[in-house]
């Protein structure tokens, strides 16, 4: 994941892969080669999430996943033919004649659609849908790129992330992974998200990578904690917690995300480690699935997901984890049912977004209705305080009529106080019923660390 801090008022781009590793240089093509290797260590990775097994239903062919990230090496053997690059919202950030690296974002690309290389495409790194197609949008930089610190402080930049956003929508892609987050839950970055919902597109990001070990929770990390963005978690060779991974109630998936190995640019390939990959591999499920049932609604796409993980939490849900680890196979069947169900469960997104900005409805009344109207409630008002002033006037004649005749009467025996006689109730307000009861606990607070059930 790339983490974004922030100076000032403007989201500043930090490469935050942990442990990152160049396996294989340039020369790492063709057969017996290191690629042939590489292609044998990335099995385990694939076999977590049940990927190989995928592919008999779904390869994800006709699906355009947008990666917005530091840009794809279009060159790359294993990406070769499957990448559009789209604008460059960092142009100026470096200076003239640097040619950025694309290590990031060669690096999530080849994890959803590498299609592989070599004789047969038997070598190198295969993603989890090597038929899709990706569409990448530069949206930040590397870290050791030397325009880092122009993009970091000139608002010229502030809104690359959100027009990359809006860009991806337009130009046909189905699923958005960004494998970055900011602190900042910021309105324009809002805004361009309900735009991408709006239009159909699922959205997948990284939770973060600012966990620790032991219990604690992590803030939130923005796009992942918006509402209508799958936020995934990274999970180690046992389904465990990475260290640091983020742990809060934003969390709703989980893939591995450590020691994965995906291609570099320039015929390299890298091991690395953060909820960067694991936000890959469920974005390369989902576009398994949005080429398996293509009428799918992004709700329908992420219920097939959540609702068929592996790995369930003690409990159903963990903010370690989420509802648990991605199931490729899993995902489609559910997804094979939703389908064959024919409806949509819930709002459609355009009962949550307006596709264009509309003018306020303004309501128009008719003063001389009201004033109408406004007479007869007040002469049926007045009808029942005359009512209520007779009925008083009664009342109070029938009970002097009562002491009169009382009087003739015998005399009462003397009133008797003691054992028996009702005492005199006060009455118990609700303020202090509501002061006897114990406090509730702030809202929006996190369980106390302990409290909550699962890893």
């Amino acid at each position: 994941m790339v983490v974004l801090s922030r100076r000032a008022r403007l989201a500043v781009p930090g490469l935050a892969l942990a442990g990152i590793t160049v396996l294989t240089g340039a020369a790492a093509q063709g057969p017996g080669s290191e690629a042939a290797q590489v292609r044998a260590a990335e099995q385990p990775q694939l076999q977590a999430i049940e990927a190989p097994a995928a592919w008999r239903l779904s390869q994800g062919r006709g699906v355009t996943v947008a990666v917005l990230d530091t840009g794809v090496d279009t060159t790359a053997a294993d990406l070769a033919g499957s990448v559009t690059s789209g604008p460059d919202y960092t142009l100026g950030a470096d200076p003239p004649g640097y040619q950025p690296p694309h290590l990031h974002g060669t690096f999530i690309a080849s994890l959803i659609a590498g299609h592989g290389s070599g004789p047969g495409d038997d070598d190198g790194i295969i993603g989890v849908a090597p038929a899709a197609r990706v569409l990448s949008v530069r949206v930040i930089l590397d870290d050791q790129e030397p325009g880092l610190s122009v993009y970091n402080s000139s608002p010229r930049y502030a809104n690359a992330i959100n027009d990359g956003i809006r860009y991806a929508t337009q130009h046909g892609a189905q699923v958005i992974n960004m494998s970055l987050g900011t602190g900042d839950a910021t309105r324009g970055m809002q805004a361009a998200l309900g735009y991408a919902v709006s239009h159909g597109v699922l959205v997948v990001a990284s939770a973060g990578n600012s966990g620790h070990p032991g219990p604690g929770y992590t803030p939130y990390s923005y796009p992942a904690a918006f509402t209508g963005v799958i936020s995934v978690a990274a999970v180690d060779q046992a389904g465990q917690r990475a260290s640091f991974s983020d742990r809060n109630s934003s969390v709703e998936l989980s893939a591995p995300g450590v020691s994965i190995i995906g291609a570099g640019p320039g015929g390299s390939y890298l091991q690395a480690s953060g909820t960067s990959p694991a936000s890959a591999f469920v974005a390369g499920v989902a576009a398994l699935i949005r080429s398996a049932y293509p009428r799918l609604s992004p709700a329908q796409v992420a219920q097939a997901l959540i609702s068929s993980a592996r790995r369930r939490p003690a409990g159903g849900y963990s903010p370690s984890t989420g509802f648990g680890e991605v199931d490729a196979v899993a995902a489609l069947h559910t997804a094979g049912r939703l389908a064959a169900a024919g409806r949509a469960t819930g709002l459609a997104a355009r009962g949550h977004f307006a596709t264009a900005p509309r003018p306020v409805q303004v309501t128009h009344r008719d003063p001389a209705r009201i004033a109408v109207l406004a007479g007869v409630a007040a002469a049926g008002a007045a009808g029942v305080i005359i009512a209520l002033v007779v009925l008083a006037l009664l009342t109070a004649r029938t009970v002097r009529d009562r002491r009169g005749l009382a009087a003739v009467g015998p005399a009462a025996p003397p009133a008797q106080h003691g054992a028996g006689t009702l005492a005199a109730m006060r009455n118990v307000g609700l303020i202090e019923l509501l002061e006897s009861a114990d406090p509730d606990r702030p809202a929006g607070a996190e369980p106390e660390p302990g409290t909550e059930t699962g890893p």
